[in-house]
């Protein structure tokens, strides 16, 4: 019998376990099941019940592909004991904020108890979801220990590869997006970097830690947010000296090295999110940061802004307020996509209430069941635009570019407001 203290071989065939199969797991199963055994699980049975049904409502993985990976052997199950067959176990959970902007490791606590049940001597386990530096040995380590009563780098490994997904993106794909990769020891790194290497065709970087591969992910989307704020805060300021932001935004643009950030409502999984997890980091060892959270302030100000800007608007044309009805087209959190995690449109919808308006939604993207059970927003099927006194485009959908938006007249006034710059500037009276 092999002695307790010997350090364990990592596999030498893996047996993937894609953990989690929402927007970034289910690529990733199929990526992987073109090349080794590979099981989904999810904790959500008619999640499982659908993609075993060929379907993704995500939209991330064709039917074509999804039957592919059926056929070629990959497996999707809601029962935990499945996961006792494989080696490999890739950590694709949500990890949101709390409603006081505070990490809500719960998913990913979770997920690792889930796996520590099951973990055996030489296996793997690499977490892609977003979190701070530190968080997988930190936090996610003790549970596996806990849970399974194996040794951290004596019995099992680990690693994290940030999830660079972007929803939606059917340019930008899973295997075209260069991946960071790490492990716990330089043996796990080299073990996790190659395994990875079968699906990205774009290559892999290998981080000296996984301490910094978490660090990356963190501030590719924190980067992000500060431009961002940096440009909505532009077009508060020039919203007040009466100057059309995106006039300002191509003159600018026209010298070589401006960067071609627009403002708009920020939500998704990731960008609205991840400053979130760096800053509360940062506070814990003693640093307060001032230019992230500032830009966080200025991007979840933007929904008030909006719905202020449509009430004024409507005021300068001589419509009634309280009780005036209003459409926002789009719910999803970006174009041409379903997802409506951590949507900002809510926050107009919400704010052009608290006026008194009446708000009807259409999205013809979003789920109505999701939008209903998740944010308490039933959409509308259709609609008639002479109906509303003020349009709102919310989300650029491909549905929204040939609105057929009438002239406005003495007898019918109405709004029409763009925050996404997206329809014909002589059809708007206002836009971000």
């Amino acid at each position: 019998m092999e002695s307790n203290h010997s350090v364990r071989s990592l596999p030498s065939q893996p047996k993937v376990a894609v953990i989690g199969l929402g927007y970034v797991g289910l690529p990733l199963a199929v990526a992987f099941s073109r090349h080794l055994p590979v099981l989904g699980f999810d904790i959500n049975a008619a999640r499982v019940a659908e993609l075993n049904g060929g379907e993704d409502r995500t939209l991330e993985v064709t039917p074509a592909e999804l039957q592919e990976a059926l056929a070629g052997g990959a497996r999707f199950s809601a029962h935990q004991a499945d996961l006792a067959d494989c080696n490999t176990y890739i950590v694709t959970v949500p990890t949101p904020i709390d409603n006081y902007k505070t990490p809500d490791l719960g998913p990913l606590l979770a997920a690792s108890k889930t796996i520590g049940s099951v973990l055996k001597p030489g296996d793997v386990v690499i977490y892609e979801s977003t979190t701070y530096p530190g968080c997988t040995e930190e936090d996610c380590v003790p549970v596996l220990e806990k849970t399974s009563g194996l040794v951290f780098n004596r019995d099992f490994y680990c690693g994290y590869s940030p999830e660079r997904i972007n929803p939606g993106d059917k340019v930008n794909t899973l295997a075209t997006i260069r991946k960071v990769t790490s492990g716990s020891t330089p043996e796990a790194a080299a073990w996790v970097d190659a395994l990875y290497q079968k699906i990205i065709t774009a290559g892999t970087f290998c981080a000296s830690s996984m301490r910094v591969a978490e660090a990356s992910k963190a501030i590719e989307n924190a980067q992000r947010d500060v431009n961002i704020s940096f440009v909505n805060e532009l077009a508060l300021i020039f919203d007040r000296l009466g100057i059309d932001t995106q006039e300002v935004l191509r003159a600018a643009g026209t010298k070589w090295n401006f960067l071609p950030f627009q403002p708009g409502l920020v939500g998704g999984h990731c960008i609205g999110v991840d400053p979130y997890y760096l800053a509360h980091k940062a506070q814990a060892v003693g640093y307060y940061p001032q230019v992230i959270l500032s830009g966080r302030r200025v991007n979840d100000s933007m929904g008030i802004f909006v719905a202020s800007k449509v009430v004024k608007l409507m005021i300068q044309k001589g419509i009634a307020i309280k009780g005036a009805r209003v459409l926002v087209l789009g719910l999803t959190f970006k174009e041409n996509c379903p997802d409506l995690r951590n949507t900002r449109v809510v926050d107009i919808v919400h704010e052009l209430e608290q006026f008194g308006l009446q708000v009807a939604v259409h999205d013809p993207w979003a789920q109505p069941e999701e939008a209903a059970h998740e944010l308490g927003i039933s959409l509308v099927p259709q609609f008639r635009l002479e109906d509303y006194q003020a349009v709102v485009l919310a989300v650029a959908h491909r549905e929204f570019k040939d609105l057929p938006l009438a002239p406005n007249t003495p007898n019918r006034p109405y709004v029409v407001y763009d925050t996404k710059a997206f329809l014909p500037v002589a059809q708007v009276d206002g836009r971000l």
